[in-house]
């Protein structure tokens, strides 16, 4: 089954036809998706350093997790948000595109790995922690999220 027809369909929505007829939409949205990408990018990358013993070592893991918790969630939900309306207004580009298909799966694994796997480690008792599973786990971590930022900013480069 073939995906065109709403792809297609997505880039004839009112929401898709006000970014593209705008001058400045496009910028404005993409600068928060941005903004998004480096907020996440650090929450990720605190969490995972302190997970792979390089930073943070007098904090627990499950201290420097609850606090960026909300970082995450919070440009997470901003990334989404603005990601969506950015593909409405270029959805058959991406259709054609080989790294919106990576981004999408990178992003999907991403998420799912970060509120299973990588949750349940990181609020676990620091001593039941394995070091080399909690090394994996931030490696994984590490390698998913880079995945969508790169293969989302390859986006730019393609079609």
């Amino acid at each position: 089954m073939t995906m065109l027809p709403f792809f297609e369909w997505c880039e004839t929505t009112a929401i898709a036809s006000a970014i593209k007829n705008s001058p400045w939409a496009f910028a404005v949205i993409e600068s928060f998706h941005l903004l998004g990408l480096a907020v996440i990018g650090g929450a990720v990358l605190i969490v995972n350093l302190r997970l792979l013993g390089l930073a943070f070592r007098s904090q627990p893991v499950s201290e420097i997790a609850h606090e960026a918790q909300p970082w995450f969630v919070g440009s997470l939900t901003v990334m989404l948000t603005t990601g969506v309306a950015m593909f409405l207004s270029e959805a058959m580009k991406c259709y054609y595109s080989e790294s919106f298909s990576v981004k999408m799966v990178s992003l999907m694994l991403a998420i799912v790995f970060t509120f299973t796997i990588h949750r349940r480690l990181v609020i676990a008792e620091e001593a039941a922690m394995r070091p080399h599973r909690q090394k994996l786990v931030a490696l994984i971590s590490l390698a998913l999220w880079f995945a969508v930022a790169a293969a989302g900013r390859w986006i730019g480069f393609s079609g």
